[in-house]
């Protein structure tokens, strides 16, 4: 995600664009153990901000932590360029059926 577009007004990269990023992830991959058949909804995220961002791209990786029939959880780690973990978030989401 590029860090330009994404600041708050002191040129940092804005802590709740790491947020929607980590939830973007943890939500696609839930839809992906889940299948197409299935609504994904965020039902908890928290976030620690451990260095700022001024410039260049940030990276997220979802690491699995429960693949379950419900409730899927995964651990986010950001990280800046120079692979600085810049933020680590951790999202749970529920797998509903379709209406």
């Amino acid at each position: 995600m590029p860090v330009e577009g994404n600041t708050q007004p002191f040129g940092l990269l804005h802590g709740g664009a790491n947020v929607v990023l980590a939830e973007s992830l943890g939500s696609v991959g839930t839809h992906l153990h889940a299948g197409p058949s299935r609504r994904i909804v965020g039902i908890e995220i928290s976030a620690s901000h451990h260095k700022s961002a001024t410039e260049g791209y940030v990276t997220a990786v979802a690491t699995a932590v429960t693949l379950g029939k419900t409730l899927c959880t995964y651990n986010v780690e950001i990280t800046n360029d120079k692979g600085e973990k810049t933020c680590t978030a951790r999202i749970t989401c529920l797998i509903l059926a379709q209406r």
